[in-house]
């Protein structure tokens, strides 16, 4: 037994030196091919095959303008520095002991000395003279260096760096920081200097622009080229450079990439699974995300298809129609790089003059002029518009308006925001219109502004994911956005329509502020505008689509808090004072609240009673409301509409959009409180929340800039002083202010065609305006903000 352990130990020993001397990692030439096993000769090399060394010492292996195998100077080149003992290396730049982490041995890191020289990074046995090359990394402008980060310190107490060449990945090791960071740099350095590595696919490319207007020299290259090809074969080797190192350093790391290089050759074989795909949306879709998130993907995708769509056995099949489909995709969601696209233009004006009236003519045509409106996309195109992209269709969308109404418009992937917005004004009849309109996204809690760049194919995939997440019903609204002049709203009008409509969600949400008494009213005429005269038959809508809901909270928090005050009803009675104030931090606060409903959780007792008083208020509430509704009995729908509007601009702040947020009395934040910011088309207010009256006015003639000042603070400097506020509404106050500063210049002659629809200028910096003579500012009032 024991001579068998000291015979096992030798072999051991043995097997490893013979694998250290047979596996030596010698770095290969590059070599981008493509291989056919069909036309491959006995050598492994067809006959026409094209190839492209790394660079020499001298050279980057061609000179651009023809394509030719290894040059024998490279190789002889890499058998003399094989042969090479370590004392005849030139130009050796940094040198010296680095442990490197081998794989498949229970030794996880081995000590060698390291030699980094103009062409390469080689590791020897040790330093003496005529140690061996154990093996080499040879250095272009595609290899990579991941620099020594502390976490790798912490875990292994070792300072790493990492070099990824074509084949070899090196994980080098040391104690010392400062000889990590030398290596680092130094190999940097060498990779800088490298003349750029070209495919035989680029000097190709290159060469058919040279000679696009003499088509016979062309087609010699297309025949004498089979990597331009149609292959069924796979592909080996992208058909563009990319860096070699792993992605994680790079790009997207969480969602299971590989190496860009990888990646593309995957893609290819996505590609050739096209044409016996029972559905081909979800790969058009796979396809399409990998190209969102890695970018330098798609120029390689381009030139995959120009390839898979030249020279094609069966051209008119349905199989080989799949690939022009997805170019069709690709066309409409990314635009290639400057070359490619020369490239693709010509592939496409050569497809049809070769195949006219076919339906590559069709698909060609088709893509040439989504190549002119394409704008790179936020999203992956929807499997419904993918679907329609395969047929050349365009797509409906559905856009509400405030009310039960809806328009369905046909659009394209290029269809922006502006665009729909113009087409429903010419529906709706409002191109004559002084004030401006918008698009929204919109639930039934939550509204937000669309910029009027934005691709509404975009919008419409975001709104079904949104969708798929919440599981609330999402919407595209066209809406009122710039309220200029309401008075010149005819009352027949559908603007009329919409702009009741929106003052009745501004009710609902509790940000009209009005005394009970003319909420009530207010949701009687609601009521009349609706459902027509009283009737005990008539479906009735619930009151929190009809009544504030924090009013009734407010009763119960003022009664509880306050049990000296007078009973709900005679407070009602008392009619409506000049201005009605509700308690401070009533919206923030309420009973319907999720804060507020943690907060009663231990009091279960009490939370019964506070709920059954609720429905107690809300049906007291709801009785008032119908008894109004009964008296307004003869009322046409216009009439109520007319009433209900009267009544709401009584507010001075009619037709101003209210954002919630923390204003800070002093530019340090010493202090802030709760308000709201009214812009309207004249001036900016600030209001408390719930009160008629504005704390302050800010006419935009005294408004100097206005501002994002960081993530998420709005500023605004009026004469000497700079108003600073906390809001997540920082885009949409943005947009509007623009639109309105947009307005106001078109008004005043300076301005005829300023485009007043909604932009997406929130950049971090300050819109300053035009002095004018402005009237003295208005002083802060005497009691704290």
């Amino acid at each position: 037994m024991p001579l068998q352990g000291v015979c096992w130990f030798l072999c051991c020993r043995q097997g490893f030196s013979l694998l250290g001397r047979d596996y030596g990692e010698k770095e290969e030439e590059e070599s981008f091919e493509l291989r056919n096993k069909e036309d491959l000769t006995p050598n492994g090399r067809s006959p026409a095959e094209v190839t492209v060394s790394q660079p020499t010492r001298t050279a980057n292996g061609t000179n651009g303008h023809t394509v030719s195998d290894v040059s024998e100077e490279m190789k002889s080149l890499i058998i003399e520095k094989n042969k090479m003992g370590l004392e005849d290396e030139p130009e050796l730049l940094v040198k010296g002991w680095l442990l490197r982490e081998v794989r498949g041995n229970w030794i996880k890191q081995r000590r060698y000395w390291f030699v980094l020289s103009q062409d390469s990074l080689d590791y020897y046995s040790g330093p003496e003279k005529g140690a061996r090359r154990l093996g080499t990394l040879v250095l272009t402008n595609l290899c990579s260096v991941i620099w020594p980060d502390k976490q790798t310190y912490k875990e292994t107490g070792y300072w790493s760096i990492t070099v990824y060449g074509r084949k070899h990945c090196y994980r080098l090791y040391t104690k010392h920081f400062n000889e990590a960071v030398h290596w680092a740099c130094a190999i940097q350095k060498i990779i800088d200097t490298k003349a750029p590595v070209e495919t035989p696919t680029q000097l190709l490319i290159r060469d058919i622009e040279e000679n696009k207007f003499h088509p016979e020299v062309v087609e010699h290259i297309y025949q004498h080229n089979p990597i331009l090809k149609y292959t069924q074969g796979p592909l080996y080797a992208p058909l563009l450079p990319f860096p070699y190192g792993s992605l994680e350093h790079t790009y997207h790391s969480g969602k299971g990439y590989g190496s860009v290089r990888e990646e593309a050759v995957k893609l290819f074989n996505c590609l050739q699974q096209l044409e016996s795909a029972r559905e081909p949306v979800p790969i058009i879709q796979g396809v399409l995300q990998t190209c969102l998130d890695l970018r330098p993907l798609r120029d390689e995708v381009y030139c995959q298809l120009v390839k898979q769509t030249s020279y094609t056995p069966a051209p008119y099949t349905a199989a080989h129609l799949r690939y022009w489909q997805l170019l069709t995709c690709m066309s409409c969601t990314f635009l290639p790089g400057a070359v490619v696209l020369k490239y693709l233009r010509f592939h496409l004006k050569r497809i049809q003059s070769q195949s006219p009236e076919s339906e590559m003519d069709n698909y060609a045509s088709f893509i040439s002029e989504a190549l002119e409106k394409t704008k790179c996309r936020e999203c992956v195109p929807s499997w419904e518009e993918i679907q329609m992209l395969m047929s050349r269709q365009e797509m409906l969308c559905t856009v509400h308006y405030p009310g039960p109404g809806s328009c369905q418009l046909y659009i394209s992937s290029h269809t922006t925001a502006n665009e729909v917005v113009r087409r429903m004004q010419e529906k709706l009849s409002l191109q004559d219109s002084k004030n401006t309109f918008a698009l929204f996204e919109q639930n039934s809690l939550w509204e937000q502004p669309v910029a009027g760049s934005a691709l509404i194919a975009d919008i419409l995939t975001s709104l079904s994911t949104k969708e798929s997440e919440s599981k609330s019903q999402w919407k595209l609204c066209f809406k009122l956005y710039c309220l200029l002049d309401a008075d010149s709203i005819s009352v027949d009008s559908i603007e009329y329509l919409l702009l009741f409509e929106q003052c009745h969600e501004m009710v609902v949400r509790g940000q009209l502020p009005a005394c009970e008494e003319d909420l009530q009213a207010l949701a009687a005429l609601r009521l009349q505008c609706l459902m027509g005269d009283f009737s005990t038959h008539a479906p009735c809508p619930p009151l929190d689509e009809l009544f504030p809901g924090h009013m009734l909270e407010a009763r119960i928090l003022m009664s509880l808090t306050a049990p000296q005050a007078l009973p709900p009803c005679q407070v009602a009675a008392q009619g409506c004072p000049a201005t009605q104030r509700f308690p401070s931090g009533l919206l923030a606060g309420t009973l319907w609240s999720h804060t507020a409903t943690a907060a009663h959780k231990q009091k279960v007792e009490q939370d019964m009673r506070l709920r059954s008083r609720l429905k107690e208020e809300a049906a007291a509430v709801m009785g008032s409301i119908l008894e109004r509704w009964k008296g307004l009995a003869g009322y046409s729908r216009r009439d109520s509409m007319a009433a209900y509007l009267t009544i709401a601009r009584q507010w001075s702040g009619f037709g101003c959009t209210l954002y919630e947020v923390d204003f800070y009395i002093s530019s340090s934040g010493s202090f802030s409180q709760k308000l709201w910011l009214g812009v309207a088309a004249t001036s900016v207010s600030l209001y408390r929340q719930g009160e008629a009256e504005a704390l302050e006015s800010f006419p935009y003639g005294q408004i100097c800039s206005y501002g994002v000042s960081d993530s998420n603070t709005f500023k605004i400097t009026a004469g000497d002083r700079d108003l600073l506020f906390e809001t997540t509404k920082l885009t949409e106050i943005m947009q509007l202010m623009n639109a309105y500063f947009s307005a106001i210049r078109r008004q005043r002659g300076k301005g005829e065609d300023v485009d007043t629809s909604i932009t997406e200028s929130t950049e971090v910096g300050f819109h300053h305006l035009a002095s004018t003579l402005t009237p003295t500012l208005l002083e802060l009032p005497s009691h704290p903000v």
